[in-house]
């Protein structure tokens, strides 16, 4: 399971470093990168994704611009095997912000991205995930923060030739959600958040938290007053368990290319690369 996390972020870092290879932007850079994790059957986005009450999967995802902080998130979708185009879509095409559930098909399906069929997103490996934690759940109510329970979201951060950021976020929810429930990816400032003038970020873990806590935005204005990443990432992190009891993971990138990375979760997947160096890993 390590190697296959492992493979699959090194195949989104290749995604997004050849847009921007090709002379695309960092939104473009995002974008591509997280469409590889969404089709990654590994990760809790697109195919593959954790099961909500009802056995069915229910796609959040949300994008975003820093240079003109435009965004474009859709939240409760069945029918899209990448949410991220869609919410691409909302950014370049919309004067609107968010589209759900119907709604957001329909202006998937009006701008040229086909529907599926929900069983095309469902995998047997999460139809007994469902199954063995209700039948536990059944017996013991379960503890709605544990990490095993909420991880393996997706998200990707970019710094382009010009100087711009952007930021993308894709999950599945959590694992036996109620239909309808929507968490922090798809919120602006909360599990994702781009602006040229402090940084890009997206997150993962257990979106109620994070919620509350806007943490991305947080994040975002304490590199903006002049703080590091590097630094902000891991106080992000720890201020999310202190104040909220939360947990999750963060990646941090500012208009200089400082980078920051943290979590509090048993293991954080991560990639990233530059002109000068290339890295990836699971963070303990």
């Amino acid at each position: 399971m390590v190697d296959d996390h492992l493979n699959g972020v090194r195949n989104a870092v290749a995604a997004g470093w050849r847009a921007l290879s090709r002379g695309g932007t960092a939104l473009d850079a995002v974008e591509e990168a997280v469409v590889t994790l969404e089709d990654d059957e590994t990760f809790d986005a697109g195919r593959g994704s954790f099961l909500n009450r009802d056995g069915k999967v229910q796609l959040d995802a949300f994008i975003m611009e820093g240079s003109t902080l435009r965004g474009g998130g859709v939240g409760g979708v069945e029918r899209l095997r990448n949410p991220i185009r869609a919410a691409r879509k909302i950014l370049s095409e919309s004067p609107h912000v968010y589209f759900v559930a119907e709604g957001a098909e329909r202006f998937a399906a009006e701008h040229g991205i086909e529907l599926c069929d929900n069983k095309d997103l469902i995998i047997p490996r999460e139809v007994e995930r469902l199954r063995a934690f209700q039948a536990k759940t059944a017996e013991q109510a379960p503890d709605l923060f544990a990490p095993t329970i909420s991880h393996d979201t997706v998200g990707a951060v970019a710094l382009d030739r010009e100087g711009n950021l952007a930021a993308a976020t894709s999950t599945g929810g959590t694992l036996n959600k109620a239909p309808g429930r929507l968490g922090d990816s798809s919120l602006i400032g909360c599990g994702c958040y781009a602006d040229n003038e402090s940084a890009a970020a997206s997150l993962t873990g257990w979106g109620e938290p994070i919620m509350k806590l806007v943490l991305a935005k947080w994040a975002a204005d304490r590199v903006l007053a002049g703080n590091l990443p590097e630094w902000i990432s891991h106080e992000a992190i720890n201020y999310l368990k202190a104040r909220v009891n939360g947990h999750g993971g963060i990646i941090l990138l500012d208009a200089k290319g400082h980078i920051g990375i943290a979590h509090n979760t048993p293991r954080m997947a991560w990639g990233l690369k530059t002109e000068k160096k290339e890295d990836l890993g699971i963070q303990r």
